[in-house]
């Protein structure tokens, strides 16, 4: 099959010819149809974040099951599926206590690579590697989309839709009447910004430096924008909520946007960090953290119950509640790949699409 191969950090995804295994007892092989383009496949390409190399990158991926292993009963061949990128176990105390997306054992591991090339290990971001036309993974992360919905809209649920929206919805429980920030209107924070205004906040604020991402904002519900590139965004925030909003997202993922996160929440306050912060960054905090009674966590996929949380989304699709068609601002084919991650580089679009399949 051919998939985008990163054979090093900062270079180029190059199209390669590779060898896809037989699904072993709880796997699955899916067609990938559509892949989302998204912001932490570049942390990788840049060497932000280790990996190991070469690699497939992808992990916003829907596709069609084409052959799945003899243990597997969840879906079948032929069952259009969003693949997640957590493969949890379903046993441990992670899973028991409804977080799957902080499994940390994840689905039985195999012995030898599921992708080669000459008889070389291939290794798959996250256990997918959607950049491909081809993935095997462990079934225990694939969740069934109906017939009715685009699976160029099902990918996204993937990853950007469910990050922010179960950010919202999971990780911070925001209410009705209260106020909100959102730092980055890129993919996963104008899905923080819709899951808000959904959710009944009252203000939603999307602070931002580039124009035309604070004018979508708008689109999908922010009452208020804040140009970070003039002035101070903190001082700006407070200023709009009356000294600093409930509930403060940083959707970027740098120490200095999770730091304005945490200043511009009010005391008693929440911010949460979304983006991939850098591994070695520190975020820092004031020393008056135990006055002030503010909260700083993080949120990981969205706090993700993938069989619950993303037929939920699509429902809200569905319904007119959600507006994903929106975030797909251009589609590429798999050999225009690094012309993708140029205009993701260069703040030129929201959602990327790569067509990859034919259902």
């Amino acid at each position: 099959m051919k998939a985008a191969v990163l054979n090093g950090p900062q270079t180029a995804l190059s199209i390669e010819d590779l060898e896809v295994d037989s699904p072993g007892p709880t796997e699955a092989v899916v067609k990938v149809i559509a892949a989302g383009v998204c912001h932490s496949d570049l942390h990788f390409i840049e060497g932000t974040y280790p990996t190991q190399y070469p690699t497939v990158l992808g992990h916003e991926v829907a596709g069609v099951v084409s052959e799945v292993g003899a243990a597997v009963t969840n879906v079948s061949v032929g069952d259009r599926v969003i693949i997640g990128f957590v493969q949890p176990c379903g046993h441990c105390g992670d899973c028991d206590s409804g977080r799957p997306n902080l499994c940390r054992q994840g689905a039985p591991r195999r012995e030898q690579p599921g992708l080669t090339r000459g008889g070389e290990g291939v290794t798959q971001m996250a256990n997918v590697g959607g950049f491909a036309e081809y993935v095997i993974t462990y079934a225990s992360g694939l969740v069934k989309v109906t017939d009715d919905i685009p699976l160029e809209i099902a990918a996204l649920v993937g990853c950007s839709v469910m990050t922010g929206y179960g950010a919202v919805v999971n990780t911070a429980g925001v209410t009705p009447g209260s106020t909100v920030a959102v730092i980055g209107a890129g993919g996963v924070g104008l899905n923080i910004i819709q899951a808000a205004a959904l959710a009944g906040a009252q203000k939603v604020i999307a602070v931002d430096m580039v124009e035309h991402k604070l004018a979508t904002a708008r689109n999908f519900g922010a009452t208020d924008v804040v140009d970070a590139s003039e002035g101070d965004p903190i001082a700006k925030v407070q200023e709009l909520t009356g000294g600093g909003c409930d509930f403060a997202f940083e959707a970027i993922g740098l120490k200095a946007t999770s730091e304005q996160a945490y200043q511009m929440a009010r005391r008693g306050g929440t911010a949460i960090v979304v983006g991939m912060v850098p591994p070695l960054d520190k975020i820092e905090v004031s020393g008056m953290i135990w006055m002030e009674e503010k909260t700083l966590k993080g949120s990981f996929y969205g706090g993700a119950r993938f069989h619950r949380d993303m037929p939920n989304i699509l429902n809200l699709y569905r319904q007119g509640k959600l507006d994903l068609d929106g975030l797909v601002t251009r589609r590429y084919k798999l050999d225009e790949i690094n012309d993708a991650f140029d205009a993701l580089r260069n703040g030129e679009v929201t959602r990327s699409v790569l067509a990859i399949g034919i259902e």
